[in-house]
């Protein structure tokens, strides 16, 4: 099969598209991968920035969809059955994949491959930061930064999906239509006086739940922005830089900042998948899920695809393309 493996940590450069013997089935699913969602933290591998380190070479890749060839007796999904799956071993950067049963989900009727190859990571990690670690409830009013990404991209449908009203930060007009078509109610530029514009759109008492994927000095600036009782999700720090928080305003302004390590936390409670998935299901059901496709790339294009994220340009969910389908 071809694969792209990761040969030298200097970056997306590192990346070689390479033949390599298919994974064996053993007691997993194995997928004809039709597409595969580029993420964050695959950058972050190929310069060895991120907390799994593995061993050179690898293959990247944890998000796939496409179609099964054979999957274990007693198992939810059977040969020929579209789906998406998460690998907690890597590997999707390939045109075959070996992977969990319990991370392999069918795919709405309606969804495409490439819509549906980065569903699993990114909303999973939104439900689990909304509604588990964020206690968001119907009426509440949700800041998403970076809202023009898949994970951004993923929080404003999950939030609407409760009931909450969103407001979506990003960086330039662009980006600012990807918002409006994920369906948030209003868009402000993180250029602009967005702390202040979210103080007027909620008549003073500043948001509810503030999603950040961004770190930074966003995270201290929305900090400034929480309703008393406020929360803060730390999601990631795509800014580049962890930020600190002095505690004492935590407790001076009743405020929460909230850590969502989502695949952290299933080592912890791995039931939690079937249930994330089934309530997400239902929202897509109601048509309030559309996963939002960014660039898509061939796969022998995969260091053009990080490069894509390196340098802050994606919208949407950038893709690779390994086969028709």
């Amino acid at each position: 099969m071809r694969a792209l493996q990761m040969q030298r940590l200097d970056g997306p450069d590192g990346l070689m598209l390479v033949e390599l013997p298919e994974p064996e089935a053993a007691e997993q699913v194995l997928i004809d991968v039709v597409a595969a969602g580029v993420s964050f933290p695959d950058l972050l591998l190929s310069r060895g920035q991120y907390q799994l380190k593995p061993p050179l070479p690898f293959v990247p890749g944890v998000e796939v969809a496409g179609t099964v060839r054979a999957a274990p007796a007693g198992c939810e999904v059977k040969p020929g059955d579209r789906v998406m799956a998460f690998s907690f071993g890597l590997g999707g950067f390939a045109e075959v994949a070996a992977i969990a049963p319990e991370m392999v989900f069918r795919i709405p009727e309606r969804w495409s491959f490439e819509a549906a190859a980065g569903v699993v990571m990114n909303y999973h990690t939104a439900h689990f930061a909304l509604h588990r670690r964020g206690r968001v409830k119907a009426g509440e009013t949700v800041v998403v930064h970076g809202a023009a990404g898949g994970v951004g991209t993923a929080c404003v449908q999950v939030a609407r999906g409760a009931g909450a009203r969103v407001i979506a930060v990003v960086s330039d007009e662009r980006k600012a239509e990807v918002a409006r078509k994920a369906g948030a109610h209003e868009v402000l530029l993180s250029t602009g006086a967005w702390m202040g514009q979210v103080k007027e759109l909620t008549d003073g008492l500043g948001a509810n739940v503030v999603v950040d994927p961004v770190g930074s000095d966003i995270f201290e600036r929305s900090l400034k922005v929480l309703a008393p009782e406020g929360r803060l999700l730390v999601v990631g720090f795509a800014g580049g830089k962890i930020p600190e928080v002095a505690v004492n305003r935590l407790l001076l302004r009743n405020i929460d900042v909230v850590g969502v390590a989502w695949g952290g936390f299933l080592m912890h409670e791995p039931s939690l998948t079937r249930t994330i998935a089934k309530e997400l299901e239902a929202l897509a059901e109601r048509g309030i899920l559309d996963p939002v496709v960014g660039s898509v790339f061939p796969l022998e294009a995969g260091a053009d695809a990080l490069r894509e994220l390196e340098t802050r340009r994606a919208t949407g969910k950038v893709v690779l393309r390994m086969r028709a389908g």
